[in-house]
């Protein structure tokens, strides 16, 4: 029976895990973003571009472990 609550432990702390560093990478991806748009106002388009796809892909990163968890919880 142990097994089974460190199986559910397990699943909460990667799912909480996913979520921080995907917060985290986004922050850090808008802070960047918002500082290449002070300095250069005329590339706006190519930084938000380039931050929404970067953005994306942070995101589907955490999906994946979101989605790792869950079957670890159910499993």
């Amino acid at each position: 029976m142990e097994g089974i609550g460190l199986g559910y432990l397990g699943a909460g702390i990667g799912a909480g895990l996913a979520v921080i560093g995907a917060g985290l990478g986004i922050g850090n991806i808008a802070a960047s973003a918002a500082e290449g748009t002070a300095r250069q106002p005329e590339a706006t388009s190519e930084i938000r571009t380039t931050m929404i796809i970067a953005a994306a892909l942070i995101e589907g990163v955490a999906l994946f472990g979101e989605v790792i968890c869950v079957l670890l919880a159910l499993k």
